[in-house]
């Protein structure tokens, strides 16, 4: 038989290191509960392989009802062959937005597909020159204008032009967000009346917990 305070410390160790990295307390106590109901069923088969194997029996529980808590029965968008797919992303200032547009850009591009990226970011300072420079990099084309105080202007002719190029995924920078600065929430929707993009995509730093 598994030892009950044994099976109590792993839990409590657990849910220490969810509590220390910000998870929030009510998802912790619930999945305390989930994981430890799962596990007494095992413990009731009396099965040898239980007792030696508990942690890490816990731990692919764990695993399994966190995908379970962040899953979504919301499907991700599916990008289309042969047809303009626009991409909105949003997200804080410094979340690394403008990094991760070139990461996707790059992905995709070497599955063959066709992209491009746009630069809607007039509000941070040398926006403009680091998607260039990413762009450069990787050597996906860039749409942009250094001079143009107007993101939606921008967005709308950076999404034309890919458009009348045939490119298949058209990735639309934006400003970063903040709650101090009502006008950039004002002007993303601007921008998202006027592109219509197929998907949104929120980026945040992982380490905010």
């Amino acid at each position: 038989m598994v030892d009950d305070k044994l099976l109590d410390e792993i839990l409590k160790e657990i849910c220490n290191a969810l509590m220390n990295s910000d998870v929030n307390i009510k998802y912790v106590m619930e999945l305390r509960k989930t994981v430890s109901a799962q596990i007494r069923k095992h413990m009731d088969k009396d099965d040898e392989n239980v007792a030696h194997n508990l942690k890490k029996i816990i731990l692919q529980i764990v695993v399994d009802e966190l995908t379970k808590m962040l899953g979504s029965e919301n499907a991700p968008y599916e990008f289309v062959r042969g047809k303009p797919n626009v991409v909105m992303f949003v997200g804080l200032q410094g979340s690394g937005k403008t990094t991760t547009c070139t990461k996707f850009a790059y992905q995709y591009m070497k599955r063959g597909w066709r992209v491009g990226l746009v630069c809607a970011d007039t509000f941070r300072a040398g926006a403009f020159e680091q998607l260039k420079t990413n762009a450069a990099k990787i050597k996906c084309p860039f749409f942009g204008h250094k001079n143009e105080a107007d993101p939606v202007l921008i967005a709308a002719e950076g999404v034309e032009f890919f458009r009348e190029k045939n490119y298949e995924i058209i990735i639309v920078d934006t400003s970063g967000r903040h709650k101090q600065e009502q006008s950039l929430f004002d002007e993303m929707l601007q921008v998202e009346e006027t592109v219509k993009p197929d998907t949104a995509i929120f980026v945040m730093d992982g380490s905010i917990g």
